[in-house]
């Protein structure tokens, strides 16, 4: 029986290849349909926000599949805290980046999801606790058990997870002009805080606890020499240290372009 989405299983880990046929559709379908709003658009054509969606894609590809879905699944909690940020801090805002204003614009009103977009995108606070409720939620132990042991539930964890990437990122980089925050500086003050404050408490537990409090990582068959306690706390170290050349690069963009405005402007 094939399994089609990563999901925890009760065996030693292997090397050997599994194939996840249901990952592989859903990263091959937004690029299909993608591909195809770009044929049929009559306009100029913006390869650059092309190569930004194809790289989302790929990078959604890997946090998904083989192996580190697998690992993330059901053997290494610093492997699924690796698939949370590569989903949300690398995915979501190049898949953003990559879609042009007129595709984001048919597509949400195809959906009728427009109105919701711009609103949401416009929306620091709400942007904000949205993506943090996910955060804590979906790293709370008691979701991490019922959902990574089934491959549904699995599932649903990764899409909330690309979800949230997008609620965070909407409103520093949306495709649409009026979606996004209008301020330079309110951008980087929502990324800051949306980012490093609340993080803090699942990062430091984490880090600093000296018991795991993930049964399921816990009782999966070991790999290498890494136990369950040092594979506990570097996932917690990966959640502290690895959103700062992400975050603090984009602020770093950001502090340079309004400063460089307000000079043009003065």
């Amino acid at each position: 029986m094939i399994t089609w989405w990563c999901t925890a299983l009760a065996r030693p880990w292997t090397w050997e290849w599994i194939p996840y046929p249901g990952i592989w559709v859903a990263t091959l379908v937004p690029l299909f349909f993608y591909a195809r709003g770009l044929r049929r658009h009559h306009g100029p054509i913006d390869t650059r926000k092309a190569a930004q969606f194809v790289a989302g894609m790929l990078v959604f590809w890997v946090a998904s599949d083989w192996p580190l879905g697998t690992l993330g699944a059901g053997y290494l909690a610093s492997a699924h805290m690796t698939q949370f940020l590569l989903y949300t801090l690398v995915s979501a805002p190049l898949l953003i980046l990559g879609i042009p204003e007129w595709m984001a614009r048919e597509l949400t009103r195809r959906l009728r999801m427009e109105t919701a977009t711009i609103r949401l995108g416009s929306a620091l606070v709400a942007s904000g606790l949205i993506y943090n409720v996910v955060l804590l939620s979906t790293h709370a132990p008691g979701t991490v058990e019922v959902l990574r042991n089934n491959q549904f539930g699995s599932f649903a964890m990764d899409l909330l997870w690309m979800f949230a990437g997008f609620v965070l990122w909407l409103p520093v980089i949306s495709p649409f002009p009026e979606g996004r925050a209008q301020s330079g500086f309110a951008k980087m003050a929502y990324l800051f805080v949306t980012t490093s404050v609340v993080a803090v408490i699942p990062a430091s537990f984490l880090t600093f606890t000296s018991i795991p409090i993930y049964g399921i990582y816990e009782l999966a068959p070991r790999i290498g020499s890494l136990t369950a306690i040092e594979d506990q706390q570097l996932a917690g170290i990966i959640m502290k240290i690895a959103t700062i050349p992400v975050i603090w690069s984009t602020i770093a963009v950001l502090w340079f372009r309004e400063t460089a405005r307000e000079a043009a402007t003065a």
